[in-house]
């Protein structure tokens, strides 16, 4: 028995086809059937019912989950070694909000690259709720999230980087939603608001500030990812609260600081029982030297604080 055969078996039952398994695992459909044919002779029973339809049979069903389980231990296996060798290839999972990936991780990823060429990176773009739920699951090696006031899940792993204001987001083109450049929430409810959708913990902050202030938000348009509210903000749709972060670089936004001022904390995070592999450390290594940095590129007038520096 070898990897190879339980590897085509395993593609058969997924595609229930002799020809699409051949063509999804690379190989001549004889060679693939011989293959399969000789598992089936070692183990003493017909695993797959040939006809129209490729079915398991009774034996098959049995063996199905102990291939899946023995092909998913040799890739660990893989994987166990290509960390003894190091950095030298592998893939790297990353995990951050829409506002983050415009604000912090462009240079972030950019440098790691350049350093670690061999490593492939999967960036998944996600509100903070959704990411939580990816790393606890183990669909992410790491994630840049937003901490809630209540905390994150005790099963993850977080380090604090940055404190950062939540201001409003006005056209620069247009008039200043304050001539004292600030506003409170009350006041902020008498303007069309442009909101992100469910799943960004920016929303769920903000509405709570509406009720906090009794009083209920007007929308103009509700449910875009950061990237299109901010469009909308600056072809003059509504006005938005956002982070200060991404101020920077967009001359076209004016941004208006809210009195009492609300805060978010961005941390970087991973599961907690299981010591990180060795490129999202060296991720991680790479990102907190970008962290003060970042925090300047705001400018003068965005409060955003560090929290951890790279020593």
């Amino acid at each position: 028995m070898t990897l190879q055969q339980l590897m085509y078996f395993v593609a058969i039952t997924d595609v229930r086809s002799f020809t699409r398994a051949a063509e999804i695992t690379g190989v001549a459909q004889p060679t693939l059937s011989r293959q399969v044919k000789a598992l089936e002779d070692e183990l003493g029973a017909p695993l797959l019912n040939r006809g129209k339809s490729v079915t398991l049979t009774p034996a098959g069903e049995a063996v199905l989950p102990l291939a899946r389980r023995m092909l998913a231990d040799a890739e660990s296996a893989r994987t166990a070694v290509a960390e003894i060798v190091g950095l030298r290839r592998g893939n790297l999972r990353v995990g951050a909000t829409p506002s983050l990936c415009i604000g912090v991780l462009a240079d972030v990823l950019r440098v790691f690259h350049e350093q670690h060429p061999e490593i492939h990176l999967h960036l998944a773009e996600n509100g903070s709720q959704p990411l939580v739920q990816d790393l606890s699951q183990g669909a992410l090696d790491v994630a840049l999230v937003i901490v809630p006031p209540t905390g994150l899940d005790p099963a993850l792993h977080i380090t604090p980087l940055l404190r950062e204001r939540l201001s409003v987001a006005s056209p620069q083109s247009g008039r200043s939603p304050s001539s004292r450049g600030s506003m409170s929430i009350t006041e902020l409810s008498r303007r069309s608001l442009v909101m992100v959708r469910q799943g960004y913990d920016l929303r769920e902050v903000t509405l709570q500030a509406y009720r906090d202030a009794g009083v209920t938000p007007r929308y103009a348009v509700e449910g875009g990812e950061m990237d299109a509210v901010l469009r909308l903000v600056e072809s003059g749709t509504g006005v938005a609260v956002v982070p200060d972060l991404v101020f920077a670089g967009r001359p076209r936004l004016r941004r208006t600081v809210l009195t009492p001022p609300l805060y978010r904390t961005v941390a970087i995070a991973r599961r907690a029982d299981t010591a990180p592999i060795q490129a999202a450390q060296a991720f991680t290594d790479t990102l907190l030297s970008f962290v003060g940095d970042i925090a300047a590129a705001t400018g003068p007038a965005a409060d955003v604080q560090v929290l951890h520096r790279s020593f």
